[in-house]
């Protein structure tokens, strides 16, 4: 099925800006050059790679391929998992996931054009956030979304120690080995994410709190924020190698998982 195959090729492409994001912030915390930043900031640097607009088309397409497959599952349900409250939850992520990445794919798509990249996620969560506090009760609505994503964060911390996503896979196709290191890289990779997730939830209840929007940070405000900690280069490198791990677990929901449609 062709949604299968758009499915497969998100999974790609997601896969290969994550691990971008964590190769990039692994060279910042060794001094080998490199930056903390985010997921459009690992489009600019495939952009500026050898063929890099023919490269990052593709990976633009690739993500439009993922932004169809979110909201297949949020509207169609292909796996069946009914209509219980959680359920209905996990459709609603999808679509946000979705509409998240719809705007990650427009980016690549402008760039591969020529066109410069929106600012960085740190500068889209703050104007988001100013937008959001100048509506009535525009503090609690900030501190209830930072609340929110500071929950997502342990959620994956939770499927991380679950294993979750091993029951989306194909184990029989696998090897013994491969089906070893994929459960490592996996937990490892939703780990760090559920790291970033904390941090910019922690940066989004302070900007309620001291009712200043600027306080809010992205992907690439986490990271630099790990950085500026004690023993910051080690912590940075760690979620930078959790963040390639995320990358190749991607890869491997690519190429083992199964897809209903």
């Amino acid at each position: 099925m062709w949604v299968e195959k758009l499915a497969r090729l998100g999974y790609t492409a997601k896969g290969i800006v994550y691990a971008i994001v964590g190769v990039l912030a692994v060279q910042a915390a060794i001094g080998a050059g490199g930056q903390t930043t985010d997921q459009k900031g690992a489009l600019r640097a495939i952009a500026a790679q050898p063929f890099g607009k023919f490269l990052l088309a593709l990976v633009g397409l690739g993500l439009i391929g993922y932004v169809i497959w979110r909201f297949v599952e949020a509207i169609q349900d292909p796996e069946h998992k009914g209509d219980k409250t959680k359920d209905w939850a996990r459709r609603l992520g999808s679509a946000i996931s979705g509409i998240i990445y719809a705007s990650l794919a427009f980016s690549a798509i402008r760039l591969a054009m020529g066109s410069s990249a929106n600012n960085s996620s740190s500068h889209a969560t703050q104007d988001w956030t100013a937008r959001l506090m100048s509506q009535p009760f525009g503090e609690w609505l900030v501190g209830f979304v930072g609340a929110l994503i500071i929950g997502l964060g342990f959620y994956q911390f939770y499927k991380a120690y679950k294993a979750k996503f091993r029951k989306h896979l194909k184990l029989q196709e696998m090897s013994p080995t491969e089906e070893t290191w994929a459960t490592h890289l996996g937990r490892f990779g939703e780990t760090a994410r559920g790291v970033v997730f904390v941090i910019i939830g922690f940066f989004l209840l302070e900007a309620a709190r001291q009712s200043d929007p600027n306080q809010a940070q992205g992907l690439d405000g986490a990271l630099q924020s790990l950085a500026q900690q004690p023993y910051g280069p080690w912590l940075l490198g760690i979620v930078a190698l959790g963040l390639v791990a995320y990358g190749i677990h991607m890869g491997v929901q690519a190429r083992y998982r199964r897809i209903m449609t």
